[in-house]
This record gives C-alpha cells, structure tokens and sequence, in this order.
C-alpha cells in the first residue's frame, strides 16, 4: 500500500497545482468583493500606498489574508476528498494519524 500511496502522491501534485491556482483566482474575486462590499472602494490599499492610512492598509491584508488561507484549504480539502473518494487512497503523506 505505501508504494501506491507515494505514487499517488507524485501524481496529485499537478492536480493539487491546478488546484491552487484555481483557488488563488476564486480567493483573488472574492477579496476584491469583499473589500467593495466593506469600503465601497473598487481598489483596497497597497502597502505602500501614501495617500492610505495604516488601519486602512492592515485591515485590507488582515481581510485578504483571512479569505486567501479559508480557500486555499477548502481548495486543498475539496481535491484531496475527492481523490481519496475515487481512489481509496489519501493523496499525500499525512503527518497526523491518516494512512
């Protein structure tokens, strides 16, 4: 079983690329929603922004970096799942209990 296990996890690291690509866009649209939806702005502040103030700019990153980790791991969660579902196999080495 664990030759098939690392094998299916050499192949899962395109599939989970393509994944967090995808989930980086879908985190990406839905920031720049949130932030309309918060500020009525179409743009939230750059770090480096000088006509913004220091709240303004952490609020922006707290926000961005809060939906960014949420669905990069409902991404990561969503493709393991169902690899495991169409496998029987986990995807990748776990370090915690699953095997």
């Amino acid at each position: 079983m664990a030759k098939k296990k690392n094998k299916l996890s050499l192949a899962y690291q395109p599939v989970g690329f393509v994944l967090g690509w995808a989930g980086g866009a879908l985190a990406g649209l839905a920031f720049r929603t949130t932030w309309k939806a918060l500020r009525h702005e179409d743009d939230a502040p750059d770090a480096l922004d000088a006509d913004r103030h220091w709240g303004e700019v952490l609020l922006a990153a707290a926000v961005q970096g809060a939906i960014f980790a949420v669905v990069r791991s409902a991404v990561d969660r969503a493709g393991a799942t169902a690899i495991e579902r169409s496998t029987g196999v986990w995807p990748v080495k776990d370090k915690g209990g699953r095997d």
